[in-house]
């Protein structure tokens, strides 16, 4: 049972957590022990509320397919246990980050005050230069 929210979980039975053999370096560990974990969550057949789903569906996200499927691999840790719970994280943060809203953003425009600074401050940094420069007889 993995705890979204307050009052969304999901099943043992729509997660398939699957053990493979780690990539990378480890020495002869890596090749004969299966320490990673493969993690695939079927967005349409889940019992995640439509809400869930429909953002879910929309995001752009590299880890889930066109068929709607979330898949995360973990092999981040040396034991499988550690590596299952990574996984379920990760699959708890992209469900979690996919319901948070984007604050719209207001145009403003800078104050007169602050325009006023900006342009000072450029002038002193001129002046400054022009000062810098060969001086002519």
């Amino acid at each position: 049972m993995l705890k979204i929210s307050n009052n969304v979980e999901l099943a043992d039975w729509e997660i398939d957590l699957s053990a493979i053999r780690a990539m990378g370096s480890g020495g002869q560990n890596v090749n004969k022990v299966s320490s990673a974990i493969h993690l695939r969550f079927d967005i349409k057949r889940s019992t995640l509320p439509d809400v869930y789903k429909q953002k879910l569906l929309t995001l752009s996200d590299s880890r889930i397919t066109k068929d709607g499927v979330i898949i995360i691999k973990a092999q981040t840790y040396r034991t499988q246990e550690q590596n299952r719970e990574d996984a379920l994280n990760r699959l708890r943060e992209l469900i979690l980050s996919a319901m948070v809203v984007v604050k719209k953003r207001r145009a403003t425009k800078p104050t007169k005050g602050s325009q006023r600074r900006r342009v000072e401050s450029k002038k002193r940094k001129g002046a400054t230069k022009s000062l810098r420069r060969k001086v002519d007889f």
